[in-house]
């Protein structure tokens, strides 16, 4: 008898699929920060990562101006050649 009661209990505290709410679970109505933000943000560490990958292989007669050109893409030969 006693797992009788147990199995009608369990049946009455879950609800039939039908009377679920449609709200979502732990979701907070604003995030922490903009989407615009968040993108800049990464945009600006991977630039940097990029600039510091650069200027670690760079040839030692490069200066730091030299490979911000060439890590923007505005360097011209006379950047990217050795100096004489």
């Amino acid at each position: 008898m006693a797992d009788n009661k147990g199995a009608k209990q369990t049946s009455r505290q879950q609800p039939s699929p039908g009377l679920h709410s449609t709200e979502v679970l732990h979701q907070k109505g604003k995030p922490p920060i903009s989407p615009v933000k968040a993108v800049l943000g990464g945009l600006a560490v991977i630039v940097t990562i990029g600039y510091f990958t650069l200027f670690s292989h760079k040839k030692p007669e490069a200066t730091a101006l030299d490979v911000a050109k060439v890590a923007t893409g505005t360097s011209s030969p006379d950047n990217t050649h050795p100096r004489k």
